[in-house]
Parts: structure tokens; C-alpha cells; sequence
């Protein structure tokens, strides 16, 4: 049951991205279906567990950096499994009175929405359960309407999303970010991450088979595809790096993986 108490179907026998996820992130919540497609992805990319690793961290440094900055709404696209910390608990650590809303398609993910759903109490957090394929319908949603001010900036947050939508025969991922965009005021921001190929195109390949076995399209691209996510929006130093080097904690940490163990573009962007 989810905590709306309707019946979710997990399944379990299938392996499922967020389930992978969480397990290259040392998360509990996945199964044997899943544990054994990231086997397959660590056969083809033995850095996975790396790449995701430094992934989340720079969800947590990009989400830092805009609370200090003073952004107090944020919008998670594509929470995944919650792994704490989670961005609410970033944001609301620095901001207490930090307003979150999570959105995501997942009934595995609805199943474990209350553990983000815990505020501060000067604070507000949300889930929206729906599709990044349908902008429009997570921009009316009551849950977002309710705890967002869309008449003042809001902090947008792709993490490790758009790789998850293939543009077919038009430029679907960027349209969808471009409405995503446009609804959002002067002075709101887009934090997005992105798995690349164009460090070692073998092995990406190869888990773009290994996902698609298991239900799940994969597309990953290109710097240029990238960058253009964040046309018309100002990039914030250092611009677009791989995902460990966007403003690492410690000048080491720019250094101790390769951009093919990364295989994740990032950066962040304000709305003038």
C-alpha cells in the first residue's frame, strides 16, 4: 500500500532504474531482479558505483549552494528512492523555512514518499506523483500550487533525469525543459545532471542494452545536447564540468576519478 492507501505494484521479479540506483548509491530498498542488472551494468562500467556516488553529491553541493544564495522554493524532477540526505534536507538545513516539492512517476517511489515528506516546521515539502513527459501537468498540480509561489524563483532540480527521455524522431528532452523554463520567474535556477557517452561510448552502450532489457530507454548525450538545456539562462561558475568537478568541496576531489569514470556533464543556471 502507499500512503495514499492504494495498491502499488512494485514489481519485483523486474529490475527497475531507481531500484539500481539506490543500490549503486549502498541504498536498501532494491531485490535480486535489480541487483542483478547492476551487476551486468558494473560488468560493462566497473566505475558506476563511482559515477553515481558523485552524482548525488553534486545534487547536494548545487542544492547548498543556491540555499546560501538565498533560494528558498525548490522543484525536484525525478526524485528516485529517497537516500538521505535528501534535498530537503540540504535546503532546509541551511534555510529552515525552505519550501520542496518532489515529482516523479514511480509507484516505487510513491511507496516511500513519507520519508520525504518530513519538514522542518518553519518548512513545507510535497510530492507530486507524475511524469516529467507531461511539464505542463506537474506545473498545475494542487500539491505544487499549494507550496511553491510560481510568481517568485524557484530552484529546478534534473538530477540524473533527461537521460531517461529519448527524443525519437523530434527534440522531445529539450522541449520539455524549455516549458519547464519558460513557467518559471527572473532569478530562478535549473541544477541538472546528465550521463554522457562521449567518454567511452563501449560501455555505454552496452548499459543502454542492459536497461532497455529491462524496460527502460536510455539516451545519453553529448556535451553540445547538454549545454543546450541551459539556453537563454546564465551558467553559474564553472559552467558545465563533469559532475565531480562542478564546485567541489575540496580541490582534490576535481581529480581523484576520470571524466570516463564520471560519465556525468552537470551545471547550474539562473533565469535573468
Amino acid at each position: 500500500m502507499s500512503e495514499h492507501g492504494s495498491v502499488v505494484d512494485l514489481q519485483l521479479d523486474r529490475a527497475h532504474s531507481s531500484r539500481i540506483y539506490d543500490y549503486f548509491l549502498g541504498g536498501k530498498t532494491n531485490f535480486l531482479a535489480d541487483r542483478m542488472a547492476a551487476g551486468e551494468v558494473l560488468s560493462a562500467f566497473p566505475a558506476a558505483l563511482v559515477a553515481a556516488r558523485i552524482n548525488r553529491e553534486f545534487m547536494h553541493r548545487a542544492t547548498r549552494v543556491l540555499a546560501e544564495s538565498g533560494m528558498r522554493q525548490f522543484l525536484d524532477i525525478g526524485t528516485g528512492i529517497p537516500t538521505p540526505p535528501n534535498l530537503h534536507e540540504v535546503a532546509q538545513g541551511i534555510a529552515a523555512d525552505a519550501r520542496v516539492v518532489y515529482t516523479d512517476n514511480d509507484p516505487i517511489v510513491l511507496a516511500h514518499a513519507a520519508a520525504l515528506l518530513l519538514s522542518t516546521p518553519e518548512g513545507r515539502t510535497a510530492y507530486v506523483q507524475a511524469d516529467v513527459t507531461d511539464p505542463a501537468g506537474i506545473l498545475k498540480a494542487p500539491q505544487l500550487l499549494d507550496t511553491l509561489d510560481l510568481n517568485r524563483p524557484v530552484a529546478l532540480s534534473l538530477n540524473a533525469l533527461m537521460h531517461f527521455v529519448p527524443d525519437d524522431d523530434r527534440d522531445h528532452a529539450h522541449t520539455i525543459v524549455e516549458t519547464l523554463k519558460a513557467a518559471l520567474p527572473s532569478g530562478s535556477t535549473l541544477a541538472m545532471s546528465h550521463a554522457t557517452a562521449d567518454f567511452d561510448p563501449g560501455a555505454m552502450g552496452k548499459i543502454i542494452k542492459i536497461y532497455g532489457a529491462a524496460g527502460t530507454r536510455l539516451q545519453f548525450r553529448s556535451r553540445a545536447a547538454f549545454l543546450r538545456f541551459f539556453d537563454g539562462w546564465e551558467l553559474l561558475e564553472p559552467g558545465v564540468t563533469l559532475s565531480h568537478q562542478w564546485r567541489p568541496d575540496r580541490p582534490e576531489d576535481a581529480t581523484h576519478v576520470t571524466d570516463a569514470e564520471a560519465a556525468c556533464y552537470a551545471g547550474v543556471a539562473r533565469k535573468p
